[in-house]
């Protein structure tokens, strides 16, 4: 058993997907999966401190494992841990084989819970269908955080009212001489966010309250221009100068037909935002 993760370094709140791969070499093929708790986490700080459970991680789902074979099963693990303090942590997962009556725990995969700083943040109303009561709040924050071997990102944090995260996300890596354009709200309390990736371009996105990802696009200057952010008359926001570079990570993605123009004010988010708890289906796979 072994527990990977795509990166080491996590914001509080954001999702943690970690991935169990379950190699069979007993030479007899295994039923796994038809126990709610057939694989379960364990997670303990630096010091030995377990870190308190929120819930039991969904794991369920019935499959055959057969010897010289690998399943991987991900998961996300930050809605059902208390990881709210800064530090180094350990995930530990255990495998019950019902065939044998027997638990695996994996070696521990250590990981660290690291602080942004904050650069800009503002609170907006939910739009409602109606105009009765008073609106939901949200808080948009934008943090920088120190990645891998000093690589800056640039983060997104939703609040509601009361400063419980609804989701954090990283937008994307920044460099360290580009500072974001002054985010801008539109009529629909969306974020525009429109920052520097290099020398010539940069990544403009747009999030809804909810902290869906509803438009993400590349912009470079073009001749002595360079993109900004402006409002228009009816509350939208749109690209003023540069020029837009269609790339395969567009979202929406891009059409055949798609040309250089400067984008409207989405209202929809697309199925690629960050899930907060839903992991995909057991695949087994060759091993390499």
């Amino acid at each position: 058993m072994e527990v990977t993760l795509d990166q080491q370094q996590f914001l509080e709140g954001e999702s943690l997907p970690a991935a169990v791969r379950v190699t069979n070499r007993s030479g007899q093929t295994l039923h796994l999966g038809d126990e709610a708790e057939w694989l379960t986490f364990s997670v303990e700080s630096k010091d030995g401190q377990v870190v308190s459970k929120l819930g039991e991680v969904p794991v369920a789902g019935e499959f055959t494992l057969d010897s010289s074979k690998v399943a991987i099963k991900r998961v996300n693990l930050a809605p059902y841990f208390t990881l709210t303090h800064r530090g180094r942590y350990a995930i530990v997962a255990s495998v019950h084989v019902k065939d044998w009556a027997q638990d695996m725990t994996s070696p521990p995969k250590s990981f660290d819970i690291i602080e942004g700083a904050k650069m800009w943040e503002q609170e907006v109303g939910v739009p409602q269908s109606s105009g009765s009561g008073a609106p939901e709040v949200r808080k948009y924050i934008l943090q920088q955080a120190n990645y891998i071997k000093g690589q800056l990102r640039l983060y997104l944090r939703v609040t509601d009212a009361y400063g419980r995260a609804i989701r954090v996300l990283p937008i994307g890596p920044m460099v360290s001489f580009g500072h974001p354009e002054p985010p801008q709200i539109d009529n629909l309390s969306n974020l525009h966010v429109l920052y520097q990736t290099g020398p010539f371009s940069f990544s403009y996105t747009v999030f809804n309250p909810d902290g869906e990802l509803v438009t993400r696009q590349v912009y470079e200057f073009s001749g002595n221009t360079r993109p900004r952010l402006s409002a228009t008359d009816d509350g939208a926001v749109v690209i003023k100068g540069g020029t837009r570079r269609i790339t395969p990570n567009d979202v929406p993605a891009p059409k055949d037909d798609d040309e250089d123009t400067s984008p409207t004010t989405p209202t929809t988010p697309v199925s690629e935002s960050v899930t907060k708890t839903a992991p995909p289906d057991t695949a087994p796979s060759k091993p390499k």
